[in-house]
């Protein structure tokens, strides 16, 4: 039997479940110096992402992106900007836990950009299965949802903040 994944994303699907809830999240596109892009592989679907997650209250969005991406991979890092704000009312996450849906959720992203200043890389087993840095050209390699795609192209952008 397979174990079921406990995270499923759609994006512009018709058969995607309505949305209950919305939730604030940040994202962030780390740089190293050569370019390349940190991405972590996710526990909850198996894809390639970019750091991030929701933001817990008494934190500001950048104290987010630093705590998420520590908390995923080990790294310390400096916020340099912002990518955008990613609201697309196309993409849907729904989320299980013991095999029953535990939240449908229509996100609001803010993803920033940064580049690190410390820590050491490393997996940590309940956030991500794997962390890499990833050369650009590299990333069609990478199944990575289109949502989040979206995300890093325009962080690899230098160009005004995405707003959508």
């Amino acid at each position: 039997m397979t174990k079921r994944k406990a995270r499923d994303d759609y994006y512009h699907d018709p058969k995607a479940p309505k949305p209950t809830t919305r939730q604030p999240s940040v994202s962030v596109v780390v740089r190293n110096d050569d370019g390349a892009i940190l991405l972590i592989q996710r526990t909850d679907n198996r894809r390639w992402a970019i750091p991030g997650g929701k933001l817990d209250l008494g934190e500001n969005v950048p104290q987010a992106g630093v705590r998420e991406v520590k908390e995923e991979t080990g790294l310390d890092i400096e916020i340099t900007g912002m990518v955008g704000v990613f609201s697309d009312p196309g993409h849907i996450i729904v989320y299980r836990k013991g095999g029953k849906v535990k939240e449908v959720r229509q996100p609001c992203n803010i993803c920033l950009h940064a580049r690190p200043i410390g820590g050491k890389l490393s997996a940590k087993p309940d956030e991500a299965s794997e962390v890499r840095w990833v050369n650009p050209v590299d990333l069609a390699q990478y199944d990575i949802h289109p949502a989040i795609r979206l995300r890093i192209d325009h962080g690899l952008n230098d160009v005004a903040p995405y707003i959508g």
